[in-house]
């Protein structure tokens, strides 16, 4: 099983159905701008439009998910993120109309 982004699943789809992305939009339901702009990539289709786009073209699409996050060294990042908590005990704690900024001596060296 391979990964690919949207944009290029949806092109694949289409080509390898012999489709021009006016007729796969009549096909799936949608409109051939909304082809155009998710095979450029300039727009991400909802999990179901999705669907229905690859359907449209005969393909069936297989979804996986993650179980688990993935492993974050603790020891390499603990100074970074002990660097970011403390930055944010610079910054206020509620909103404000006043417009304040913490200076930050120590990253200025």
């Amino acid at each position: 099983m391979s990964r690919m982004d949207t944009a290029t699943l949806i092109t694949r789809c289409r080509q390898e159905a012999g489709l021009s992305q006016r007729r796969l939009a009549q096909l799936a339901g949608t409109s051939p701008a909304a082809i155009s702009l998710y095979e450029s990539g300039q727009r991400i289709p909802r999990v179901d439009t999705l669907t229905r786009i690859v359907a449209a073209t005969g393909a069936t699409l297989e979804l996986s998910t993650t179980s688990r996050p993935p492993e974050i060294d603790l020891a390499e990042n603990g100074r970074a993120l002990a660097a970011v908590l403390g930055l944010a005990d610079h910054l206020p704690r509620r909103s404000s109309d006043e417009l304040t900024a913490p200076v930050f001596a120590e990253l200025a060296a």
